[in-house]
């Protein structure tokens, strides 16, 4: 019989051994993503715990900058997947027959407007985020300015310099935004809006969730913005309201899909299962209200109760379509107001 500790010091090898037996034989996978930097660690231990053969490497960054490397590397893929991307880059991806064909299992049981709706399916979506509006009270009321209940409040002149909001080619919740009030009010009055709300703005930044944190720090009265960074930083002790303008408020999905050609295709489809199923939305839930899975709600604290019916009906087909047209025209218009790009 062994002694006890040469027992355990041949356990110990043993056990090296398997672990790294098995680091070996996982299967990479790169995966391109526009989460945010405190979702990855989550998502990439939930990934692997549900698809243990499978190590996630991610290449993270914008929704703009993400959208525009993959289609440049459209001859030569270098990502395995793409996971938490806006459905609107996802849709020019299938457009350029980026994505391989594949259909999840038990995606039948997430939301019909979560879906591709094209056969054969490329993508599926996982969560919404939206546009809303982070107001600070404290700096308008220095300002003597009311709370914006429009989006027309936001052309008053004494929020000139005080309105921050995404640059749509860099941010999603930029371009939802824009594709929103172009959807909803038609192109000419849109940009007729957009003209005038440029004389209100000081700056268009890189990230959907900076405008709500300059206006939580006072920086600014008010910022078009990502809802969940709203709730977060009104949460977080900001004197911030989460403001949904009447005339409803522009969205997109976050979705997932293969890359056509991976060598990888069959631990990505895995990953793609587990992707749709009810415990990967529950994780979604932690950071996003309203989830792909209908049974899947988690609202946090400041969370507008009224969001999901003032969500406006979008095209998801459309805003892809008209992606390079519309942001050729905004950056003709506007962008000398753009942020420095680091």
């Amino acid at each position: 019989m062994l002694k006890p500790l040469r027992a355990a010091a041949v356990a110990a090898v043993t056990l090296a051994l398997a672990t790294g037996a098995l680091a070996q034989s996982r299967a990479k996978l790169t995966i391109y993503s526009a989460l945010e930097n405190e979702q990855l660690a989550p998502f990439k231990a939930a990934i692997e715990k549900a698809v243990p053969e499978v190590e996630v490497e991610w290449v993270r960054d914008s929704t703009g900058v993400i959208t525009a490397r993959f289609r440049a590397e459209k001859d030569n893929p270098k990502a395995d997947m793409v996971l938490g991307l806006a459905a609107s880059s996802m849709l020019l991806f299938e457009q350029a027959n980026l994505l391989e064909a594949y259909t999840p299992a038990g995606s039948d049981r997430l939301r019909a407007s979560f879906r591709d709706n094209a056969e054969p399916k490329t993508w599926t979506g996982m969560d919404a985020f939206l546009g809303v509006i982070c107001f600070n009270t404290a700096e308008a009321k220095k300002a003597g300015i009311g709370q914006p209940v429009s989006w027309k409040d936001l052309l008053d002149p004494k929020y000139k310099g005080q309105l921050v909001m995404p640059h749509p080619a860099s941010s999603g919740t930029g371009y939802l935004t824009v594709a929103g009030w172009i959807q909803t009010m038609g192109a000419d009055a849109a940009w007729k809006y957009m003209d005038a709300l440029h004389q209100n703005i000081a700056v268009y930044t890189h990230s959907g969730s900076a405008p709500c944190v300059q206006a939580a720090k006072g920086e600014r009265i008010a910022g078009i913005s990502l809802d969940t960074r709203a709730a977060k930083e009104k949460t977080n002790g900001a004197p911030l309201e989460v403001v949904l303008p009447t005339e409803g408020i522009g969205w997109d999905v976050e979705a997932f899909g293969i890359v056509r050609g991976t060598k990888q295709a069959a631990a990505a489809k895995k990953v793609a299962d587990w992707a749709a199923s009810r415990s990967a939305n529950e994780l979604y839930a932690r950071w996003y209200p309203i989830t792909a899975h209908p049974d899947v709600k988690n609202v946090p604290p400041n969370y507008p109760a009224n969001a999901e019916a003032r969500m406006v009906k979008m095209d998801f087909n459309e805003m892809a379509r008209q992606r390079a047209a519309i942001l050729a025209e905004w950056s003709r218009r506007y962008e000398g107001k753009a942020a420095p790009k680091n």
